[in-house]
């Protein structure tokens, strides 16, 4: 493993108890940040922060909660130290059916935890980077909001609109040294294919030149240089983790 130089840093990561939430707040651990684990599920924060041991606290937190947001972000500032590090994680796949078929109701859920939780997570964290003129940011997208998957229209509009507002959102904040990305992730064996079938996993592992799917830590290493102080000029730009499916 590469050695990035995270010390002093305080990084808060959505979605951390699982996943690549989980995989991410691991490496950075690993290269000195303290972390704190924001996620909805109390038992599964509970046993990540037993595995994870000394630097790592977290908050049990529903992205979708904006004053619960507030709060949490306020403790961790408190207890821990300036968060100068965000990585938006959370996120749900949603149903794996035709358009035609989607429940509007899981449609609004969908869109409301991908894209407005990652709007609600930066609208509370970024008014303390700018005040201290410094941050790095990372928000989570997919391939599918690159180029769009089959029955699951929800997801992919979600993570394209990830893309969009990390594009606005560096744009506006590069005067202030805070680096604003996105990373496109294609499939990872994390609980996520749990709700998707077993011909759609197949459709997506095809598509893979590498030939097959991402490993979580392959993309905690890519998030680790984006959150580090080497990351000093990109912003507001996308990096692709799909083997080779996409290449723009």
């Amino acid at each position: 493993m590469n050695a990035i130089d995270l010390n002093g840093q305080v990084a808060v990561v959505t979605g951390g108890a699982q996943g690549l939430g989980f995989a991410i707040a691991q490496r950075l651990l690993a290269s000195g940040a303290k972390v704190s684990l924001w996620d909805r599920d109390s038992d599964a924060l509970a046993m990540a922060i037993a595995a994870l041991g000394d630097g790592a606290s977290s908050k049990t937190v529903d992205i979708a909660d904006l004053a619960g947001l507030t709060q949490a972000h306020a403790e961790v500032e408190a207890e821990t130290g300036p968060v100068s590090i965000l990585v938006n994680s959370a996120g749900i796949a949603g149903s794996n059916v035709s358009l035609e078929e989607y429940d509007p109701e899981e449609w609004r859920k969908v869109v409301e935890i991908n894209l407005n939780g990652t709007f609600y997570v930066n609208k509370v964290v970024v008014p303390t980077m700018k005040a201290r003129n410094y941050g790095r940011i990372v928000n989570i997208s997919s391939v599918a909001g690159k180029e769009g998957n089959p029955n699951l229209s929800a997801y992919s509009a979600a993570k394209a609109g990830v893309i969009g507002l990390t594009k606005s959102l560096g744009k506006e904040l590069a005067k202030y040294d805070i680096a604003v990305n996105a990373i496109t992730p294609a499939t990872a064996k994390t609980r996520i294919l749990d709700s998707l079938t077993e011909e759609f996993i197949q459709y997506m592992l095809v598509r893979i030149p590498r030939g097959r799917f991402l490993e979580v830590d392959e993309a905690a290493a890519m998030v680790a240089w984006l959150v580090s102080k080497d990351n000093s000029f990109t912003t507001a730009s996308v990096f692709d983790l799909s083997g080779g499916r996409t290449t723009y």
